[in-house]
């Protein structure tokens, strides 16, 4: 039920912040302030994606859990689908999702009401790491190959 309250108010939101401050500074100026919102939204939702991605990388090589760079990387994803979608209270939301205090608040109470069964870093014992297969092949020259149809995988 909350979220049919959240899709039927954010719009609401938004025409209703249109209205107010496209009549107090003019309809060129409210115009001007979204489409400058979301050219800054999406430069700096490109810097904070490449170093949410930065520690992506990182949790990984030092086989840490990746679950808060995860969700961090998810958050500013959604900033951009926010800062891109015209509106005020859509560019408050997602400049606010850009903070990386923010972005770590909502994380902990995300993770207070998400239970994770279980997460594992070790390899599983049917797939060593560093398996070798013996295997042989034979070359078989270019011209005797017989194409069929315009790539050699269909016929024709």
């Amino acid at each position: 039920m909350w979220l049919f309250l959240a899709f039927l108010a954010g719009p609401l939101i938004e025409i209703a912040l249109f209205v107010q401050i496209g009549g107090a500074i003019g309809l060129p100026w409210t115009l001007l302030i979204v489409v400058l919102t979301a050219i800054l939204g999406t430069f700096l939702v490109r810097n904070q994606g490449m170093i949410a991605l930065g520690r992506l990388r990182t949790s990984f090589s030092e086989l840490r859990d990746p679950t808060e760079p995860l969700a961090h990387g998810a958050m500013i994803l959604f900033s951009g689908a926010l800062l891109l979608t015209p509106g005020f209270f859509t560019d408050a939301v997602g400049f606010a999702f850009l903070i990386p205090q923010v972005r770590s608040a909502a994380f902990l109470w995300l993770r207070g009401r998400v239970k994770v069964s279980s997460f594992s870093t070790k390899h599983e014992p049917h797939s060593p790491p560093n398996e070798v297969y013996d295997a042989e092949f034979e070359e078989v020259p270019s011209d005797t190959v017989r194409r069929q149809g315009p790539s050699g995988w269909t016929k024709d």
